[in-house]
């Protein structure tokens, strides 16, 4: 369980970029939710969503109107209005007109996998990751496909592969590969097959490589926390306290009081300078058409 908490707390990136809104499919059909959409609401989506498709009848490539309409389906996939594979179209077709937006195929393959086309997601990953080998939530979503199909071995290969080649790539593009986030996923892959002593020297490697970085000293003492060794844990939970930005602490604080074993999910800390996922400015299908 540590596996899937760990990196749910630590917030190795900003994925799953998705993940907030697809968890609400999983619920029962006609399952009382916080997020269940009044009559006005799945009016007024519909009715965007009717707009924008109309602007995008006659002009096919309109980015204005292709946001809007991925904005929109979001939104009711949020309010359980509809499924995951009603933003592939959009993704896709912003991919296309974006090819240097990685945003938008990271979102693409998260689509993909979501919706069960895994062969799919992965190549779009794979796609990313031939021009950008560090991009952490392209990483995180193939590794995380590795592990869905019992393929550790292939998760650490593509990790360590992109350690060894991130001195290269940070000559070429300086900061384009965060050898940290790196190194975090490398331990979350190590802690889901229970590897502790191999987990515990990534983070101790990344501890060494950014002393100011409170996502390792924190990994660090959840992997002892885990273990048993309560004593040894204390001491990193409380440089992680100190190192951390004020918005973390108390989440921290959470964590250092959790029993060994629970997995405790918390809200994801994201890396440092995360970008957002991708920026879908506001506009009524009207508006879309000035484009």
């Amino acid at each position: 369980m540590l596996g899937i908490g760990l990196v749910a707390f630590l917030g190795i990136s900003t994925l799953p970029l998705l993940g907030n809104l697809f968890q609400g499919n999983d619920a029962p059909a006609g399952a009382p939710t916080e997020q269940a959409a009044t009559s006005a609401q799945q009016a007024e989506l519909a009715s965007q969503v009717k707009g924008y498709e109309m602007v995008l009848q006659r002009e096919p490539e309109n980015q204005t109107a292709l946001r809007g309409l991925l904005e929109a389906r979001l939104e009711m996939i949020r309010l359980q209005l509809a499924d995951v594979q009603t933003v592939i179209e959009p993704l896709e077709k912003l991919v296309k007109l974006n090819p240097d937006r990685a945003d938008y195929a990271v979102l693409l393959a998260q689509a993909k996998q979501y919706s069960g086309n895994r062969e799919g997601a992965a190549q779009t990953y794979r796609n990313v990751l031939k021009t950008q080998p560090g991009n952490v939530n392209a990483l995180q979503g193939l590794v995380t496909l590795f592990l869905e199909e019992q393929r550790p071995e292939a998760a650490i290969g593509l990790l360590e592969n992109t350690l060894k080649s991130a001195n290269q790539a940070n000559q070429i593009q300086p900061g384009s590969v965060d050898v940290t986030s790196v190194r975090l996923e490398l331990g979350r892959v190590y802690m889901a097959q229970s590897r502790f002593d191999d987990a515990l020297k990534v983070y101790e490697r990344a501890i060494e490589g950014d002393s100011g970085d409170f996502r390792p000293v924190l990994a660090k003492g959840m992997v002892l926390q885990e273990q048993g060794k309560a004593d040894e844990a204390k001491p990193f939970f409380d440089k992680a306290l100190e190192l951390a930005p004020p918005q973390f602490k108390d989440q921290i604080k959470q964590r250092m009081a959790a029993t060994p074993g629970t997995g405790t999910d918390l809200p994801a800390l994201p890396a440092p300078d995360s970008p957002p996922a991708v920026d879908v400015p506001t506009s009524s299908p009207s508006e879309a058409t000035d484009e």
